[in-house]
């Protein structure tokens, strides 16, 4: 059972910054495109970047340019490091993995990124 569990969140001041990490276990780290969603009250789960095993990167629009996905294979974690941070990206951050032989999907639990202005 492959288990993702999210550290780094909090609280900060429009223009500062936060790293997430994701922390894998359970399961062959490489076999994963790993991920980030963020989920801000009344709305629905949107895709932030994900990146694979390979380093490919995909960002969304919103965040392209001031956050910054990274992967240590070796050490089975997943970073993302948050740069000018404005308050509508206040939202809870899950962390996501998916295995790209079986398809399956995995979430953390997430971690909460408020951003005051």
């Amino acid at each position: 059972q492959v288990q993702l569990v999210e550290s780094g969140g909090g609280l900060v001041q429009a223009g500062g910054s936060l790293r997430l990490s994701c922390a894998a276990s359970g399961g062959i780290f490489r076999l994963y495109t790993m991920g980030w969603y963020r989920q801000a009250p009344g709305k629905q789960r949107e895709l932030v970047v994900t990146i694979t095993s390979g380093g490919v990167t995909n960002y969304s629009d919103s965040v392209k340019g001031r956050f910054t996905i990274s992967r240590d294979n070796a050490k089975n974690t997943v970073y993302l490091q948050m740069n000018s941070l404005k308050p509508e990206d206040t939202a809870v951050y899950y962390c996501n993995g998916q295995n790209w032989v079986t398809s399956r999907v995995y979430w953390g639990q997430g971690t909460q990124v408020t951003v005051s202005s």
